[in-house]
């Protein structure tokens, strides 16, 4: 057909009516292609803000897109600074025995949980968009260092080689997350669906628990593995190794730090109780211990830290063979899991605030301050959720408040260490194990039961692979299902069978609606997916199966027979080649079955009620109604 106007004729409550859906001229292949390039890669469009501006002004706005800091500091202000002072102060408190705790769980000196509060916020407060996203280590990129670099390396039987590839680990993840962020494929981490990181981060909370049992019973040997089977085989072998003095020190202090964090819960004006529990906790730990010596009664303490600011570690990296190659995987697999928590935490405290973060700005920023860390002798960093909550709660206004936490890191590296050297281990542990029960998120995965039962699945399978086999199995277990189930949607796409809702013009799904029913001679099949060479023989096979039950069911009722088959095109968005010859093939079938056949938008096909006029278009006037419309 030319470029012309279609025409259906139909009548509406009795009144004649005409439709006309005038052919718009074809687009250049190339401004198409254009067009659903930007949309793919730039759907935000990050260069509108360039346009019609000139010269220095570009220039200016160019920094400020890569270093926000330059956009709100110059309208920063003293009761701002306050705000964020006590916010910083406050993050401080709890990113201190964090981070020591957190370095422990990596097999990686405390020391290092320190450095890396006070390079990687620097970095991030210059560079990040998320005015409450508060950095620090993480205990799930913690966990997963541990057992993929592990594998390969004992930490300790050469902690050198192991502290090298944990630096090199980091700069991967680093240019991992830079290259994802200034390549615009953020799109990449939205396969880790939230069902998949609610079983994944609860499988891996799980499992970090399981492993504090060492500190908790106060054990000097343990299992590399992370399954519960080879932790709970560990545990029972050594019974007659459990120190009473850890059990009692270990559960008082996990029950003093899930008390505070409940009274906080309750209490919300007093989030500072929770935050500031960890570090009350180090203290008196540190102070029992010194004044009862009970380091020589077998409680395990942390032992000297070395003063002063982070060393340089550019000469560490390791990219030589045969470790090159494992550095590289654990650094893409912590980068991605790093960058999905990191991403989500800050995209959902500017949801509170009403603000917008831009997330390939953050995957730059973050992969900066990652790069920056591993030459400053800091592994893995990201925005943890309990971190940027104490933050969120605390008044914060701007990063700035990452700054403060910085400066007094830094004073703590300077002058303060020697004070942690008779910390308890034990203390350590229930630090740890109190942070991960908060991610064991169960009401979530009720409400995926309750909501989706596939999701649900999803979150499940994520979950067991993580806790019966490795943190690296979970994930890829996660990841498969969710791929899986994309590819199922697109590959089995939904189709239903429409009717008539009484006494109105409204058509809905049978299967969902009792009350609809069919329409005397008419069957209205609904295709609920675009459709490409990937579905196309599926719903050919999939039309032609429900036709012949269709004419089965009127058979055996002795109704009707069939004379229309109608499919509603309303929700297929587009069609490829192999779709359209997919639908040629099936008209060619119910022509050979003697009965009519149209393609319509459900709009078209409510409204206007073609059916009633005893008009029926051609085949090519129906893929031109549908391709134009």
């Amino acid at each position: 057909m030319g470029n012309t106007d279609l025409v259906f004729p139909g009548t509406v409550t009795g009144v004649e009516c005409t439709r006309r859906v005038p052919v718009p001229p074809s687009r250049p292949f190339l401004e198409t292609f254009r067009a659903n390039l930007k949309e793919t890669f730039f759907p935000d469009d990050p260069l509108r803000q360039f346009k019609h501006e000139k010269g220095s002004r570009r220039l200016i706005l160019g920094l400020q897109y890569f270093l926000p800091i330059l956009q709100w500091a110059p309208s920063y202000s003293f009761s701002f600074f306050k705000s964020d002072l006590v916010a910083g102060i406050t993050i401080a408190s709890l990113a201190i025995p964090q981070g020591i705790s957190y370095a422990k769980l990596a097999n990686l000196p405390p020391i290092l949980g320190l450095y890396s509060s006070f390079v990687p916020p620097l970095v991030y407060a210059m560079m990040g968009s998320s005015r409450d996203l508060a950095v620090g280590t993480v205990a799930v990129a913690s966990l997963l260092i541990a057992s993929m670099l592990g594998k390969e390396v004992s930490a300790s039987k050469n902690p050198g080689l192991y502290l090298h590839l944990a630096f090199t680990a980091t700069f991967f993840a680093g240019v991992f997350q830079a290259t994802l962020g200034l390549l615009r494929l953020g799109f990449i981490v939205d396969f880790l669906s939230h069902a998949t990181i609610v079983g994944f981060m609860g499988g891996a909370a799980t499992v970090v628990c399981l492993q504090q049992l060492k500190g908790m019973l106060g054990l000097e040997h343990f299992t590399t593995a992370t399954d519960l089977v080879s932790v709970m085989e560990s545990v029972f072998s050594q019974t007659h190794q459990w120190r009473w003095e850890s059990v009692v020190l270990g559960c008082s202090f996990l029950f003093f730090l899930l008390l505070t964090r409940f009274l906080s819960k309750r209490k919300p004006k007093f989030f500072w109780v929770s935050a500031a529990a960890p570090l009350m906790s180090v203290i008196l730990g540190s102070l029992l211990v010194y004044l009862t010596h009970a380091e020589n009664h077998g409680v395990q303490v942390i032992g000297y830290l070395k003063k002063g600011l982070n060393p340089p570690s550019a000469t560490s990296l390791n990219f030589s063979s045969p470790y090159m190659l494992v550095a590289l995987k654990t650094g893409i697999v912590t980068g991605i899991i790093a960058l999905a928590e990191g991403i989500a935490v800050g995209r959902s405290f500017a949801m509170f605030k009403n603000y917008h973060i831009d997330g390939n700005k953050e995957m730059i920023a973050i992969g900066t301050m990652n790069i920056a860390g591993s030459l400053t002798s800091c592994y893995l960093t990201t925005g943890p959720f309990s971190r940027s909550a104490v933050n969120f709660n605390a008044g914060c206004k701007t990063a700035m408040s990452n700054v403060v936490m910085a400066a007094a890191v830094m004073f703590t590296l300077l002058f303060l260490t020697p004070l942690f050297h008779y910390t308890p281990l034990v203390v350590l542990s229930s630090i740890i194990m109190a942070a991960m029960l908060g991610l064991i998120d169960y009401e979530a995965a009720i409400h995926l039961w309750q909501v989706d039962k596939v999701d649900f699945f999803v979150c499940l399978g994520a979950y067991l692979g993580v806790v019966f086999g490795s943190v690296e199995i979970g994930l890829v277990i996660a990841v498969a299902i969710s791929i899986l189930r994309v590819l199922l949607f697109v590959a089995r796409p939904r189709t239903t069978v429409l009717g008539n809702i009484p006494n109105s013009m409204v058509y809905r799904r049978m299967d969902q609606y009792p009350m609809a029913q069919s329409v005397p001679g008419l069957f209205i099949l609904h295709i609920d997916a675009p459709i490409y060479f990937a579905n196309a023989s599926y719903l050919r096979e999939r039309i032609s199966r429900w036709i012949d039950e269709e004419e089965d069911k009127l058979k055996s009722k002795g109704e009707t027979s069939l004379q229309y088959v109608i499919l509603d095109l309303g929700a297929v968005s587009s069609i490829d080649t192999s779709g359209i010859s997919m639908l040629e093939e099936v008209k060619k079938s119910v022509d050979r079955r003697g009965l009519q056949w149209a393609d319509l938008c459900k709009s078209y096909l409510v409204e206007a009620k073609w059916y009633h006029s005893g008009y029926t278009p051609t085949f090519n006037e129906c893929m031109d109604f549908f391709i134009w419309s």
